[in-house]
């Protein structure tokens, strides 16, 4: 299995190249740059592989929650790969991906992530470790402010994100200080993730076409407002 993935929806720009299990990636913290930095990122990685875009099996991309002018450039610059190259697209929630380093870091069997939506909002959502230790929602993601966040009266385990360094204590006290079991502040969606994940969903039938490969905004208002992106 040959997958290329990217991801762009927060601060940090990613991508990542899944060969047979095994996965390289570039990463870079660099807000406003995603749109000179991806394509080069990606690019290098084929390059290192020895392999063509056109021999990849199918591409992944981070559709969101995030940053709208993130978003919207993972799923423009996804749609323009598969259409060149004819290639299937692979989906995959930020939120999800962030769920994937809680599991791979810790025991837990619950992961909270959270992504500061600014003006006193966050992404959210909650995952339980699947089979294989893949990221499975519980309920649906969603937005609103810190304080609104709806959290299973049983439930306990890691935070994750942006959101938790931003409204620790609104979080905390919504979960209860005592479920709350650690948390790994300040991390961002990355592209390896998207990719082990995205593998997921083209075994599973469930990649899309490259027309079709949309982003997920959760909160479409935020492309009226002003500073919407990173």
């Amino acid at each position: 299995m040959k997958l290329l993935a990217l991801e762009t929806s927060t601060e940090a720009c990613s991508a990542a190249l899944y060969l047979d299990g095994e996965v390289a990636e570039r990463y870079q913290l660099a807000p406003q740059q995603h749109n000179k930095l991806i394509l080069p990122m990606l690019e290098s990685l084929l390059v290192e592989a020895g392999l063509s875009l056109r021999q990849m099996d199918a591409l992944a991309f981070g559709r969101g929650p995030g940053s709208f002018t993130g978003v919207r450039i993972a799923a423009g610059i996804v749609q323009g790969l598969a259409f060149g190259a004819d290639l299937p697209v692979a989906p995959v929630s930020t939120l999800a991906a962030m769920a994937m380093d809680v599991f791979a870091e810790t025991d837990s069997h619950l992961a909270f992530p959270c992504i500061d939506a600014r003006i006193g909002e966050v992404y959210w959502g909650i995952y339980r470790r699947g089979e294989g230790g893949l990221a499975e929602l519980v309920g649906v993601e969603s937005v609103g402010g810190a304080g609104e966040v709806e959290f299973p009266a049983e439930a306990s385990g890691f935070g994750i994100g942006s959101g938790w360094s931003a409204y620790a204590d609104p979080l905390r006290g919504r979960l209860g200080e005592a479920k709350v079991h650690g948390i790994l502040a300040d991390r961002f969606p990355r592209a390896s993730w998207v990719a082990h994940l995205g593998v997921e969903v083209f075994r599973q039938g469930g990649c899309v076409a490259a027309e079709d490969a949309q982003p997920v905004y959760l909160r479409d208002k935020v492309a009226k407002k002003k500073g919407g992106g990173y």
